[in-house]
C-alpha cells in the first residue's frame, strides 16, 4: 500500500484556486509513490469562489459537520500531514487544529512556512511541527525521505 499525505493550509477566506492550486502542484509531485489527499476534493461546487467561506450549509461535506467529520477522520488515517502556511494572511483555525489532532494521532507533520513573520509562528506550533521547511520543494524532500524507502 502507497503512503499516504493529508495537504494542510488555510482555506477559509481565500480564493478557490488560491488554496488549491499549491496542493495540485504538490499533489502531482508526490505522485505516484505517495498519494495526496486534499481537503478540497469532491468540492468543485467551491470552483468559482473567490473568498472561500467556512461552511456552506448547501453541500454536505461543506457543512460544519462534514468539514469536522472528514478533516478529522483524514489526520487519524493519513500517515503524514503536509501543512502549507506559506504567505498565509490570517490564523487558520481549522488548520491549527487538524495540526492538533495529527500531534495527538503521533501523525508525521512536516510544516511549510517561512522562517520569520508569518502569523502562524508561535511556541505550540513550532513544538508540534518540529519538522520545517521554507520552501514546498523542502518540505516534499522532507516528505519523501521520511515515507519512501
Amino acid at each position: 500500500m502507497k503512503p499516504t499525505v493529508y495537504l494542510a493550509g488555510p482555506i477559509t477566506g481565500t480564493s478557490y484556486d488560491e488554496c488549491a492550486d499549491w496542493r495540485d502542484q504538490v499533489k502531482m509531485w508526490l505522485a505516484p509513490s505517495i498519494v495526496a489527499y486534499s481537503p478540497l476534493r469532491s468540492k468543485q461546487y467551491l470552483r468559482n469562489e473567490t473568498n472561500v467561506k467556512d461552511a456552506y450549509d448547501e453541500f454536505v461535506l461543506s457543512t460544519q459537520r462534514g468539514i469536522y467529520t472528514r478533516d478529522l477522520y483524514d489526520c487519524r488515517t493519513k500517515d503524514l500531514i503536509f501543512v502549507n502556511f506559506l504567505g498565509a494572511q490570517k490564523v487558520s483555525i481549522g488548520t491549527v487544529m487538524e495540526i492538533a489532532w495529527a500531534a495527538a494521532f503521533n501523525k508525521l507533520i512536516v510544516l511549510v512556512m517561512e522562517k520569520e513573520g508569518n502569523i502562524h509562528e508561535h511556541s505550540m506550533l513550532r513544538e508540534a511541527c518540529p519538522l520545517r521547511a521554507e520552501t514546498l520543494e523542502d518540505g516534499l524532500f522532507i516528505t519523501k525521505a521520511l515515507l519512501l524507502p
